[in-house]
């Protein structure tokens, strides 16, 4: 696969984590990133200095994409630099916090899922009209969306579930476009994600449910990624989700 050169791709979210790894992979095989952050500036920064120190060119775009309107401005910065989309990945999202429901508030339901639901079909709504045919979306779900997810997870995992069946609404919306729709699924990886949301136990006990006795890696999941975005590859792949999790979960 070596179709990413001169390729202009946008990841949300892609300051740390999976996010970073996956705009640090597009870069290195010379694409050019728009690497979105929140309020990680400078760990944003360090992202687009590694793919410039690679051979990409890249550059940091800020935005709460919470709200409408912030993922009207990340996409509108974005083209202005590249002059389209030919990738789009979102990857933004939370689990905010664990909460039992018998504590979810109205706020932190709006969290949720404005962080995980409105972001990905936001920035979609805003991106497609500057995709061509042979462009690509690549969103972000998580094994909780089928599995439940974790204690105090419920509605992360619900929300990921709407990513999960958002992608294969839009595959079929987006096909006459010529754009495909598809989506990675991560089982436990070791990221920012569960230093913050997952005590020690709580990832043995996890990890006791892989049939490959470990957790994953952010470079393991980088290949489901570069294989959705590539039109050598995967051209007559859309509507599907590809599971990277150690066998944790087999559909």
């Amino acid at each position: 696969m070596d179709d990413y050169k001169g390729k202009a791709i946008l990841i949300t979210g892609a300051s740390t984590g999976i996010g970073a790894g996956v705009a640090r992979a597009f870069g290195a095989r010379g694409a050019t990133v728009a690497v979105h952050y929140n309020s990680s500036e400078d760990a944003a920064e360090a992202v687009v200095k590694d793919i410039k120190a690679s051979g990409g060119d890249a550059f940091a775009v800020q935005g709460d994409l919470r709200t409408s309107a912030q993922c009207a401005k990340v996409v509108g910065e974005a083209v202005a630099r590249m002059g389209r989309i030919d990738v789009l990945v979102n990857n933004a999202g939370a689990l905010v916090q664990r909460q039992p429901i018998a504590e979810l508030t109205d706020a932190m339901l709006d969290d949720i899922l404005d962080l995980n639901v409105r972001s990905m079909m936001m920035c979609t709504k805003y991106a497609v009209s500057h995709m061509a045919p042979g462009s690509s979306i690549i969103n972000l779900t998580s094994i909780a969306a089928s599995n439940g997810g974790g204690p105090g997870a419920a509605m992360y995992a619900g929300s990921k579930a709407f990513v999960t069946t958002a992608t294969k609404g839009l595959a079929k919306e987006l096909v006459g476009k010529g754009i495909r729709v598809n989506a990675v699924s991560p089982g436990v990886i070791t990221t920012p994600f569960h230093d913050k949301f997952s005590t020690p136990e709580q990832l043995e006990t996890m990890r006791k449910t892989i049939p490959m006795a470990r957790l994953g890696t952010v470079d393991e999941c980088v290949g489901a990624f570069l294989y959705l975005a590539s039109e050598q590859a995967a051209s007559y792949v859309t509507g599907q989700v590809i599971e990277v999790n150690g066998g944790q979960y087999m559909p």
